[in-house]
């Protein structure tokens, strides 16, 4: 079967978005790995499903799939397109979207100026929800690593579990070698997103991240929330802070006890069709 689908980025994150409410298909995991094959099939960082919502209080159902076929509770960059996918392709009028996604519910507001701001929900710092194997939360962990050794890192999950490691300088960090032993060590059992932050000021950092499933890309939103948050309880930075990826800037807003707040653009790449 084909269907019609877009490309999108967001700062460099990019996505083929597929409307499931207005087509019907299936999606599964091999064609998911074949078709984000950036020589032999589309290319892309993650797959995006818009799906008819299971409740009647919210506008759509989102769903994630990584580039490898794995199913993923969030993606901010991805919610940042799906807002401007089903606005553009007129799927709904309105500017405050509420979607359904697998781990609650995520709310969306476009603006005026192209902006997307997306309501992240609460950081979930407890070892037990991220999952991390630990007694009780800290602040910051330090293990053993098999591989690279001793790590202290930050664990804080944004519906998807994330490790934030400080470094002096991102261009140095080793992110393609400790990425996939951190991605996989014992520690996370549903394996873990892998962020690497350098601090400007306590309202600026630099950062990038190896995605659990794909890789590094070169931009997370999840990841910058995650590395907010956990410099915020680290005591390294301050409400309101500009996080630098490689693709571009997102802005990230906490204040320490509610939800996480993520401004950033997103953008319609190119249309075409492709069986499923």
């Amino acid at each position: 079967m084909r269907v019609k689908f877009s490309k999108m980025h967001g700062i460099g994150n990019d996505f083929v978005v597929i409307d499931l409410v207005t087509q019907t298909g299936r999606i599964r995991p091999e064609r998911v790995r074949e078709l984000s094959d950036r020589n032999f099939g589309i290319g892309f960082d993650q797959l995006l499903i818009v799906e008819r919502p299971n409740r009647p209080d919210v506008d759509f159902r989102y769903r994630i799939f990584n580039a490898d076929g794995s199913e993923v509770e969030n993606c901010g960059n991805g919610a940042r397109c799906f807002a401007r996918f089903v606005h553009e392709n007129h799927l709904t009028g309105k500017r405050d979207i509420r979607v359904e996604t697998a781990t609650g519910i995520m709310e969306l507001h476009l603006t005026d100026d192209d902006q997307v701001v997306v309501d992240m929900g609460q950081a979930i710092l407890e070892p037990a929800k991220i999952p991390l194997l630990a007694e009780q939360f800290m602040p910051e962990y330090r293990r053993d690593i098999p591989g690279i050794g001793d790590v202290r890192f930050g664990a804080v999950s944004m519906g998807n579990p994330h490790a934030v490691i400080r470094v002096n300088d991102v261009d140095t960090a080793p992110v393609e070698s400790w990425g996939p032993i951190i991605e996989s060590c014992e520690f996370f059992p549903n394996k873990v997103n892998v962020g690497f932050m350098q601090i400007v000021n306590p309202h600026e950092i630099r950062l990038r991240v190896f995605e659990r499933g794909s890789g590094e890309t070169l931009a997370c939103g999840t990841g910058a929330c995650a590395a907010v948050v956990s410099g915020q309880l680290r005591g390294w930075l301050q409400p309101g802070v500009l996080v630098h990826l490689p693709g571009g800037d997102l802005k990230i807003d906490w204040d320490g006890q509610s939800s996480v707040h993520m401004t950033g653009p997103a953008e319609s790449v190119f249309e075409g069709r492709v069986t499923i």
